[in-house]
């Protein structure tokens, strides 16, 4: 997954996390699976994907899915890190190219502290996208925007 020691700090998360989000836009499992420790567990709302996704394996393949069946693809959107809990959370865009369907939300990560593996992932998502809306914008909030007018990296 990474190279050199893992220390926890916020840098590695959002490189470890930005690094996954690279394996599922490459749509192959065994590069998503490399993220996670063996039983890791990405939970869902409920009544999405009929359940959570148990097991790196499993992660990856059910990604690899998502880009061959619906062109999926990935961004990070935000970042923040606290190195004293093993924790991220992340604000993302999913676009599912071949039905034009955007998705926004928030995951919240846990971090296996001797391995820097991701363990767990909780996936919050905003109200489904009403047709003809803007993607990039949420009761007239652009994330662009916010960054640039707040000086912050990721703009």
């Amino acid at each position: 997954m990474s190279e050199g020691a893992w220390a926890g700090t916020a840098e590695q998360m959002e490189l470890a996390i930005r690094g996954y989000f690279d394996a599922c836009n490459s749509g192959v499992a065994e590069a998503v699976a490399a993220y996670f420790t063996a039983d890791a567990t990405h939970y869902f709302p409920p009544g999405m994907y009929a359940g959570p996704f148990v097991g790196a394996r499993s992660i990856g393949e059910r990604w690899a899915l998502a880009v061959q069946n619906f062109g999926s693809r990935w961004s990070v959107d935000s970042f923040i890190g606290d190195p004293a809990s093993g924790r991220a959370v992340i604000e993302w865009t999913h676009r599912k190219r071949t039905d034009g369907v955007v998705l926004r939300g928030d995951e919240w990560y846990v971090f296996d502290r001797p391995t820097g593996l991701i363990c767990e992932i909780r996936a919050y998502y905003a109200s489904p996208q009403a047709e003809g809306a803007d993607p990039a914008r949420a009761a007239r909030f652009s994330v662009r925007r916010a960054w640039v007018s707040a000086g912050l990296k990721g703009a």
